[in-house]
This record gives C-alpha cells, sequence and structure tokens, in this order.
C-alpha cells in the first residue's frame, strides 16, 4: 500500500480537496501549456513513457495530482516519498529494490519526490547514479525554483515543468465541480453569492488547494436554511478565508503590473508607493524571496554606483528574510526599500556592462598585452611577462596612466559614471587621472 493508495481509503474524514484530486488527466484542470493537446508531457503520460522531470510551481496548482494520475496510468512500480521524512539511508533502499526490481521483472520504478529541494546536495547525489543507469525514472515537486534549489546535475537529467498558478476560470471550475461531485458537496446544497465567488477565487491567489478548503469551511460551517440550502455570502466566505478582499492575480496580468508597480516606484525615487505594492504583494501571499530578487536587481540596475550601499541592503534584506523570516523580515526588506527608493539614481552600470559584452562579441579576441600577463612562474620571465608593468601604488595617489585593454581597444571607454549621488565624486576622480601623466 502507497502513501495515494492508502490516502484514498477513507473519504469520510478527508479534506475536500483531497476528494476532489483527479484520477485521470481529462479531469485534471488547468496546465494547458504543458497538458493541452498535443503537449508534450501528455504524450508522454497517455503513451506510458514518462522520463524523469521536475514538477516547478507554487502550493496548489497540481503538482502532486499531476503525479498520482501518472501513478494510475502507468505500469511502472510507482513509489511516493517527501523529502521532509527521507534521507539517504532510505533512497539508496528504494534504488536497491528498484534494480532488483527491474532485473528480475523487468517492470521501472517511478519514484515520486515531493519537496525535493529540502533534500540538501548529499541526499540529491544518492539518485543521480540510478537515474544515469535508467534504475529509476524521478519525478520531483518543489515549490521553489530549482534551479537555485536542485543539484545542476540533477537538473541536467530531467525535464522542468513550470505549473503556474490557476486562473480565475479554472478555479471557477472546480469550485462548481466540488458542488455537484458526490464526493465532494453534492450533499451539503448552497448557493454562493457572486460575491461570495469572486472572493473565494481571489484570495485562493491560483491556488486549488487553498479555494477548495475555505469552501469546504464556509460550507460546513453554515446552517441551511428552511428549503435545505445553506446561503453562503461574501461575509462567511471573508470568515472562511481570514483575509479580506484583495486584486492580485498571481497567474496573469495584475501580478506582473503589480511587480511592475513596485520596481518603477523605487525607479521614481517614491518610498511611499513602493512600500504599498510591497505591502499588497506580502498581503496576496506572494514569495518574499521574488521580492527581495527583485531588490537585489534593482540595487544595481537603476542605483547602481550612484549608492553602492543600496546593493549592501538589499542583500540584508535578503539575508533577513533567510535568518529570520516572516512577518518579521518585512521591517528590514521595508527599510531596503525605503533606502532604495529615496538613494541617488544611475543606470551606468547596466550601460557599461553592455558596452563591454558588445565589444566582447564584435571585436577580435585579441592577447593580454605582455605587461598585464602572469609573472609568478618560472620561464614567465624568459618570455617577458610583466616587463615593464607599473605598480599603481608605487605612484602618487596610487595611480600610473598605463594599458589595460588589449591593442584594438585602447582608448575604449564602457563605464561612463553620471552626475547623481557618489558617482558626481567617481567622475571627479575619473577626470582627474585622466590629466594626469
Amino acid at each position: 500500500m502507497d502513501l495515494f493508495t492508502r490516502g484514498y481509503l477513507d473519504r469520510v474524514e478527508q479534506p475536500l480537496a483531497l476528494r476532489m484530486r483527479p484520477t485521470n488527466l481529462q479531469e485534471f484542470v488547468g496546465q494547458e501549456h504543458i497538458l493541452g493537446p498535443n503537449r508534450l508531457l501528455r504524450r508522454a503520460i497517455e503513451s506510458d513513457q514518462i522520463g524523469s522531470m521536475i514538477l516547478y510551481g507554487p502550493p496548489g496548482t497540481g503538482k502532486t495530482t499531476l503525479a498520482y494520475v501518472i501513478s494510475q496510468v502507468t505500469k511502472a512500480y510507482f513509489i511516493r516519498v517527501s523529502a521532509t521524512t527521507t534521507g539517504a539511508a532510505e533512497l539508496k533502499k528504494i534504488i536497491s529494490a528498484a534494480q532488483d526490481r527491474l532485473k528480475f521483472n523487468h517492470q521501472k520504478t517511478i519514484l515520486f519526490i515531493d519537496e525535493i529541494q529540502r533534500l540538501n546536495k548529499g541526499q540529491q547525489d544518492v539518485l543521480l547514479p540510478a537515474m544515469e543507469a535508467g534504475d529509476i525514472c524521478l519525478i520531483a515537486a518543489t515549490t521553489e525554483n530549482p534551479y537555485f534549489e536542485v543539484n545542476a546535475a540533477l537538473l541536467s537529467r530531467s525535464h522542468i515543468f513550470q505549473l503556474k498558478p490557476l486562473n480565475k476560470q479554472e478555479l471557477i471550475k472546480i469550485i462548481k465541480q466540488a458542488g455537484i461531485s458526490e464526493k465532494g458537496l453534492a450533499g451539503f446544497p448552497y448557493e454562493l453569492t457572486a460575491a461570495a465567488l469572486e472572493h473565494l477565487v481571489e484570495s485562493a491567489n491560483g491556488d486549488a488547494r487553498a479555494a477548495l478548503n475555505a469552501l469546504e469551511f464556509a460550507v460546513m460551517s453554515t446552517k441551511p436554511n428552511q428549503e435545505g440550502i445553506r446561503m453562503i455570502d461574501l461575509e462567511i466566505v471573508e470568515d472562511a478565508v481570514q483575509i479580506r478582499r484583495v486584486n492580485y492575480d498571481k497567474s496573469g496580468d495584475s501580478h506582473y503590473d503589480i511587480v511592475s508597480a513596485f520596481i518603477k516606484s523605487m525607479r521614481g525615487s517614491d518610498p511611499d508607493a513602493a512600500l504599498y505594492w510591497f505591502a499588497r504583494m506580502l498581503y496576496a501571499s506572494e514569495d518574499p524571496r521574488f521580492i527581495v530578487r527583485r531588490l537585489i536587481v534593482h540595487a544595481s540596475e537603476d542605483v547602481g554606483m550612484a549608492d553602492p550601499t543600496a546593493m549592501l541592503a538589499a542583500h540584508a534584506a535578503a539575508n533577513a528574510l533567510e535568518w529570520v523570516g516572516l512577518p518579521e523580515a518585512r521591517i528590514p526588506i521595508a527599510q531596503a526599500i525605503i533606502h532604495i527608493a529615496t538613494a541617488p539614481k544611475s543606470n551606468s552600470v547596466v550601460k557599461a556592462i553592455d558596452q563591454a559584452v558588445a565589444a566582447v562579441e564584435t571585436t577580435v579576441a585579441e592577447p593580454v598585452p605582455v605587461h598585464l600577463r602572469d609573472a609568478s612562474y618560472s620561464g614567465a620571465k624568459k618570455l617577458q611577462h610583466g616587463v615593464n608593468y607599473k605598480y599603481p601604488h608605487d605612484y602618487p595617489d596610487h595611480y600610473v596612466k598605463q594599458q589595460y585593454l588589449p591593442d584594438n581597444l585602447k582608448g575604449r571607454t564602457f563605464y561612463h559614471p553620471g552626475k547623481q549621488g557618489r558617482e558626481k565624486f567617481i567622475k571627479e576622480r575619473m577626470d582627474y587621472f585622466a590629466k594626469k601623466n
């Protein structure tokens, strides 16, 4: 008996979200970009030709449900474990059993690991030889970006499928299915007002599990009227979800518009607007790591050398999030937002690196000038490496003019400091050095 089977034995005590879990692709709602007709993943599931994959997306988007569907249609032996309770020793036992199963029964094994980001590097490495040899087929689920949380070697052996938050129409479809399904709430007739349905969908933020849990709570906690109907209005749904209505659809334009407004408010030096959009994202359960990643980028992209401490503030906010967590981390994050929003602005760093990259792409990669080459190893002097190099600390102001670029780029300038904040002093210093010698 695996965890999927055991989880379906006693439906009486199961939450609505589990009772309504699809058992086949026809019942699955959403993720058309990977499961629509003729899509690669759908074809692989229907033909039972599953390869190792990582399912990446927010909670309630169908990662575990999709794994369950696969377990129902595949002829492979399917085993599910959670990374929160699994270690290297258990993984090795699973792999050993899979090798025996393949050798003696000619049956492959699909191993589903939920929350794989919770496995450390050593535990993830245990999987690699078995994946490479074809002893197991890995299906992993994670709510975190796998490019940050999963080993590169494991990533290279897996297809990555990103599941998106469900949109409004998909959530409505799931809610309505729950209301008429015998395994759902068909035995408890109810009516949802339009405002209640709207808030139920919005507060779920693309999370089907959250929507169904809130619906079940609202219905089961409401007494039926004389006609036996439970009337569910906005106030009841607000009590059920314990959150006031806020417009933030993490799957659509609203999400990107709010993020855009947040960034542009900081760029426009408006700390009040930036804090408002930050608070709105927090209230709507946006991933705080996403927010601090945007802070780090913005600190360099739009503040840059005008105030280099803005980058330190952004990294300090990210560090506070990891060490302190929410809700307390909202304070250092807000501090970084205010710092960045009120800092002098410059995009000279962006222009500088873009021009440097363009030079690499469009010019011949000439050798390093001889006087800049490494002279620390035996035989370097015979090659005259480092000869005529001028050591800046031996000169006034710790500066001496000499050529640092290849001959074909001699005299080229990529970094042009602006006139804001610290950059005006950087410009004065660079102009001073340009006139020396």
